[in-house]
């Protein structure tokens, strides 16, 4: 009989794992991984977009490590990550340099192609940091379902941005930890009010990072809960069905 296996930070479930390429309009090539749910189709598409690259986020940053390490056996999800441009990870480095959330809409646009030539469903963004920065400045544009804001520090997004969004009927979501080093949950609510659709989640005890499982746990099952709600919450444990 096969043993249960708890599902901690370490844990890598079964998913069929891609190395991508994907090709910006200014003519960059940008390196990524595509996870997909074994042996049957995505319920939905996470197209994750990383923290600040001058400062070591990248597209294996953990809570998007772990996401796609567990997300597409847990929750049928398939999970899309990817350096922007200038940005190195064990899986290489993209070509550019950094564009301060400007150039990087071109890798979005990229990403969001990809997703649109595999026929990858219901897509929806998550952003990290830096990566909401880059939802929020220009995922309203794309064929998305939503975004997911992972502390978001609404340094390069501005009100302007932000007013983008009053008119969409897109989804979109904040987890903002009570000890953010840049945005904290009361902030974050005064900021947001502009978008009154907005749901800002203040998560007690939590910081920028989302250091420990538990924050981890936290994030995932939210994001489950937005895009596969069948889904949640997570198990704590994965027995596979193999004999």
């Amino acid at each position: 009989m096969n043993q249960p296996i708890e599902i901690r930070s370490g844990v890598e479930l079964p998913a069929v794992r891609e190395d991508i390429t994907l090709h910006t309009e200014d003519g960059l090539t940008l390196v990524g991984e595509l996870a997909l749910p074994v042996g049957q189709e995505p319920v939905a598409t996470l197209v994750t977009l990383h923290p600040l690259p001058t400062h070591g986020g990248f597209m294996d940053s953990h809570i998007l490590r772990k996401a796609s390490n567990r997300l597409p056996q847990l929750a049928n999800i398939a999970v899309l990550r990817f350096n922007t441009r200038g940005t190195e990870s064990p899986r290489g480095k993209s070509e550019g340099v950094f564009g301060e959330g400007v150039t990087e809409r071109h890798d979005l646009e990229a990403a969001m192609k990809f997703v649109a030539e595999r026929g990858l469903p219901n897509p929806w963004l998550v952003g990290w940091s830096f990566g909401t920065e880059v939802a929020l400045k220009y995922g309203v544009d794309q064929p998305v379902r939503g975004a997911i804001l992972l502390s978001p520090p609404l340094h390069r997004a501005t009100d302007e941005d932000l007013a983008r969004w009053v008119t969409s009927d897109k989804t979109l979501v904040a987890l903002v930890p009570e000890h953010d080093d840049y945005l904290q949950p009361d902030a974050a609510k005064q900021r947001f009010a502009l978008i009154p659709h907005a749901e800002i989640i203040g998560v007690d005890g939590a910081k920028h990072l989302w250091v420990g499982e538990a924050a981890t746990t936290r994030v995932l099952n939210e994001i489950v809960r937005q895009v596969a709600p069948s889904s949640y919450p997570l198990p704590a444990v994965w027995i596979s069905e193999e004999s």
